[in-house]
């Protein structure tokens, strides 16, 4: 069944493990409006996959109409304008996605460098960040950079957990500058040799990707006393339980050979109550953001 045909919460329920965990943890209005956006997210990306009919020339389509600022003649965005209006979704941040769903349309993906991974990220992820505080009730501009940081943490986790997944699609979301240029083509035949010389880098750039990601989380969480208190709690719980595959996966010693790492139900419970500590830092002084981080942003919307 597609995604297309789903209501957002079965489309949360099916595909976002984690975040179907958090969403109870947001009362109802929220976690509906949450829902929302992330079904709709969803099919963006069922589109750019092609595992929806005609998918990415209806997402091309779907462009056009935000850049237009246009009511759509695609039926899912149509159906999603309303929605979008009454949150006052940036047309700017929701294109940004969409450019980052169809840079995976190329026949090879295979990114140059770090400067890369993190522009992508911040497309595919960060853009949800940024989309979620409209969501969350968060009108800080000071959250924003936060926003954007735990979105690039959770991708760059994902990243590092479908390695083989993606070189099966013929994609290497590891920059090339880390792995001697490796192709996808070679991830795979290394998968069968971790121990190859292929196969080592990319269990160190394994190990590389998980420290990046450790960086943006911490620069996340500084952001979570932006957000209101039952938002602070949700979206604590959704990072502590995503970084969690992080943590399994170093664990395993990076064996990005061995297939995908999935949280259970007691650990999930575990993660829960490891994120009711981030409630202190709603009485900690406010940080300024490190804008190191978002040295190979610029010119992205809501990037300083």
């Amino acid at each position: 069944m597609s995604n297309e045909t789903l209501t957002s919460e079965d489309s949360l329920a099916a595909n976002g493990k984690s975040f179907h965990w958090a969403r109870r943890f947001l009362g109802e209005r929220m976690g509906a409006d949450a829902a929302r956006l992330y079904a709709f997210c969803r099919i963006l990306d069922d589109m750019a996959d092609g595992d929806i009919e005609n998918g990415p020339s209806r997402l091309a389509v779907i462009r056009a109409d935000l850049e237009a600022g246009r009511t759509s003649s695609d039926p899912a965005l149509a159906s999603f304008q309303p929605f979008m209006a009454s949150q006052s979704f940036p047309g700017d941040v929701m294109i940004a996605l969409i450019d980052g769903l169809l840079d995976d349309q190329k026949d090879e993906v295979a990114l140059a460098s770090e400067a890369d991974l993190l522009r992508y990220a911040y497309r595919v992820a960060g853009t949800v960040g940024l989309l979620m505080c409209h969501v969350l009730d968060c009108d800080d501009s000071e959250a924003h950079a936060h926003a954007i940081d735990l979105g690039i943490a959770m991708q760059l986790t994902n990243i590092a957990r479908d390695v083989l997944e993606d070189a099966r699609m013929n994609r290497r979301y590891i920059p090339a500058d880390w792995v001697s240029g490796a192709t996808p083509a070679d991830i795979r035949t290394a998968s069968g040799r971790p121990d190859s010389p292929v196969g080592r880098e990319v269990t160190m750039a394994v190990s590389r990707l998980l420290d990046l990601a450790e960086t943006f989380y911490s620069s996340g969480a500084r952001g979570y006393r932006y957000l209101p208190f039952r938002a602070h709690l949700a979206i604590s719980i959704a990072a502590r339980v995503y970084r969690q595959i992080g943590v399994q996966l170093r664990d395993a010693d990076c064996a990005w050979h061995e297939g995908r790492q999935v949280t259970s139900k007691a650990t999930k419970v575990r993660c829960s109550v490891m994120a009711l500590a981030s409630l202190t830092v709603r009485w900690r002084r406010r940080d300024l953001h490190d804008r190191r981080l978002h040295a190979d942003l610029q010119g992205l919307p809501y990037v300083c």
